[in-house]
Parts: C-alpha cells; sequence; structure tokens
C-alpha cells in the first residue's frame, strides 16, 4: 500500500472537487457541438450556459458579462492589450500599470511594449503602495490614451490581500480602467465586482476545485471590452472564438457554485491556518513569516527557515510525503528567486516555503506537516553543531 501523502499546495491548484468530476463525466456524455441548432447542441449549449451562471454567481456577476478562456495566462493575456472598443469604437490603452509583486501572467505586460509599462511598488508586507499609483495616474497624459490597470487582488505567494476599496477609487477617479487577477481570492474570500471593486476579474477553475485548462474573465459591464485575442466564429458573445470546452467549462461551474458555498466556512480554514502558523513557529523560532501582518487569504502561509534553502527544504517535505510550494508554481518547475519577496524588499532570503490549504486540510495533516519540519530542523540543528 503506498504510504498516504499530505497535499498543502491548494494555491498550485486544489484537488478537483466531486461534483466537478461529476460535471465533467455527464457533460463527456454530450458528443455535440455547442453551437448546433439541435437538440443534442441545445444540451451542451445548456451545460455552458449553466457553469456561466454559476461562474458569475461566485462573484455576484452578471452570466452575460462572462468570458470563458482556457485558463488564467489567456484572460489576462487578452485584457493585457492597448486595443480595446468601447461599444463600437476604438479605444486606445497608452499605458499598463502593474504592480511588482504580481504573477508573472500580469507582471510581464501582456501585448504592450516595455516602455509603456509601469510597475508599481509594495511595502515590506506586500502592500501596493497606493501613493505611488496616484502619482503615476496622475502624471499620465489622458491625450495619449487610457491607462489600465492590472494588479493582483491577492498574492499567490504570501496570500496577501489588496486594498482593492481604496485602489478602486484612486483608479476611478483618474479615469483610468481596473483589471484584477483574482485568481487567488475567488472561493476564499467573498467577491462582488457589482460594488465597482473592478471593471474585470480573472478567475481560473483549478484553483478552486475545478479541472485544469478553464479560466474566465468577468466583466462589469458589456461595452466597455478588449479586442478578441482569439479571432475565429462567434462564440463567446464574438469575444473568444473556437468551440467551447464543455467539460472542463461544466466543471468549472459545479466547482464555483460549491465554492460559494464553502466562503460562509472560511474562518475554519484561518484557524487551521493559525494552528500551522503555531506549530511552525513552535518548532522554528526564528522562522520568518512574510505578509503577516497585512490582510491576507485564510489559506495562505509562506515562510523562511534562515539557514535552510527553500528548495532544499521543498525536496525535504517531498521525501517525507508533504507536498508543498518554494513560491510559485508557474515557472514549469523551476525554483529559483522571489521576485515577490524581492518586491518587498526581503530579496536576501531569495526563497520561502509556501502552505496553502484548504477545506479538506484535517489535523492528520497537521501533524504530518509538523513531523516532516521537525525532522527538517533536528537536521539543521545536527549540520550547525
Amino acid at each position: 500500500m503506498a504510504a498516504r501523502r499530505t497535499y498543502l499546495d491548494h494555491n498550485a491548484s486544489a484537488p478537483l472537487s466531486d461534483s466537478a468530476r461529476a460535471a465533467m463525466v455527464d457533460a463527456l456524455a454530450i458528443d455535440a457541438n455547442p453551437s448546433s441548432v439541435h437538440a443534442e447542441g441545445r444540451e451542451a449549449r445548456r451545460v455552458i450556459e449553466t457553469a456561466r451562471r454559476e461562474v458569475a454567481a461566485l462573484v455576484n456577476g452578471d452570466p452575460a458579462n462572462v468570458v470563458f478562456t482556457s485558463g488564467a495566462t489567456e484572460a489576462a493575456s487578452w485584457l493585457l492589450t492597448p486595443n480595446w472598443r468601447m461599444g463600437r469604437a476604438p479605444l486606445n490603452i497608452s499605458r499598463l500599470i502593474v504592480c511588482a509583486a504580481d504573477h508573472p501572467a500580469t507582471l510581464n505586460g501582456g501585448h504592450f511594449s516595455a516602455d509603456r509599462v509601469t510597475r508599481l511598488g509594495v511595502d515590506a508586507d506586500g502592500v501596493l503602495r497606493l501613493d505611488e499609483l496616484t502619482s503615476e495616474l496622475a502624471a499620465h497624459d489622458r491625450a495619449m490614451g487610457q491607462v489600465l490597470v492590472a494588479i493582483h487582488l491577492a498574492n499567490n505567494e504570501t496570500g496577501v490581500v489588496q486594498p482593492v476599496a481604496q485602489i478602486a477609487n484612486v483608479v476611478r477617479e483618474a479615469g483610468g480602467i481596473l483589471a484584477l487577477d483574482a485568481v487567488q481570492a475567488a472561493g476564499r474570500i467573498p467577491l462582488d465586482i457589482s460594488d465597482g471593486c473592478a471593471d474585470f476579474l480573472i478567475l481560473s477553475s483549478h484553483k478552486i476545485g475545478g479541472p485544469k485548462g478553464a479560466g474566465a474573465v468577468v466583466s462589469a459591464g458589456g461595452v466597455l471590452m478588449p479586442e478578441s485575442l482569439i479571432r475565429g466564429g462567434g462564440q463567446e458573445h464574438g469575444h473568444r472564438a473556437g468551440t467551447e470546452n464543455v467539460a472542463a467549462i461544466a466543471g468549472f461551474g459545479a466547482a464555483a457554485r460549491e465554492a460559494a458555498e464553502r466562503l460562509s466556512r472560511s474562518a475554519d480554514v484561518a484557524r487551521m491556518r493559525d494552528r500551522f502558523e503555531a506549530a511552525i513557529l513552535d518548532l522554528v523560532p526564528d522562522a520568518i513569516l512574510f505578509g503577516r501582518a497585512a490582510p491576507r487569504l485564510p489559506n495562505t502561509t509562506y515562510f523562511a527557515i534562515p539557514g535552510i534553502k527553500a528548495e532544499t527544504a521543498q525536496i525535504a517535505f517531498d521525501l517525507e510525503g508533504v507536498a508543498l510550494s518554494a513560491g510559485s508554481a508557474c515557472s514549469s518547475g523551476k525554483v529559483g528567486p522571489s521576485h515577490v519577496l524581492a518586491a518587498m524588499g526581503h530579496g536576501a532570503y531569495g526563497g520561502a516555503l509556501r502552505v496553502s490549504i484548504g477545506h479538506q486540510t484535517s489535523d492528520e495533516d497537521l501533524a504530518a506537516f509538523a513531523a516532516a519540519l521537525g525532522k527538517l530542523i533536528a537536521r539543521r540543528v545536527v549540520k550547525a553543531a
């Protein structure tokens, strides 16, 4: 019998939920193209539109303003373009503002040239510097075009949640457009696009218990939209051509429905996170927990152990049957210095360990983590001696 493994890497990809799996299996039994007008095609279309309503409900959006993509990276690439439309009229975006701690999908600027991208700093806790955002927006020449602000709502490494209401007010007063990468926040904290928090939200299926290969852009309205990234047929209201991945979208919708139902239990996840952090500090009193003084997701802990490289610790945990990350899982398995820590002024640590849990995380998982950490620290002590 294989040894039990402990999975503590939900920010990289959450386990596929039973309801998402069932929805996908049911969808796979439908052979038709969802654009076909016959009964089989209409059934496939019904599955997609049901999922559209479920994804919209997760962020209190309008289903008509949900556009499915192959994932969050495609969604970001679609939004991060200078070419937009206001209704039928073209709209030029002359500057993109991002955050230095953003996920690479937004940090790299999409289709903007490097000279048209501004990176804003964060403080030592990873919170966006609002004074820099205000200054950049005030200095922007609107005669040259609109400005797009695209930043993460919650950081994928630290779990730090940005002051979205303040950011939205600053961007709105400057007449800018705000797109939030809500990939890590969705399903973990309440989101409501109807309250003016953003013009666009980027979502990902596999972060909330759905399948990989599905994502979405949810807009606050349907008039202001970027030019289509993928052109061809008229799928997704003409915004994203190509036959929809019915099974993945069905799973995404089911996961979104479940995630919305679980939001009321986020305090339980936060208490479990706090127990993990207490175990870390009990075993490693000199551990550094990043972003702890700022608002954070209820499921994320990002910490460094002085004297032990993050990648070395990650391997040690894996050998003990505990899966966690040394930062973000967005570089094809590469482990290197964290740009997030560097942006926070903690670049000397090089990297850190990320524990990201879910509602399934148990006392047994905590015990396995603590046992593995204890062995790692024991080796550190022996080596130091």
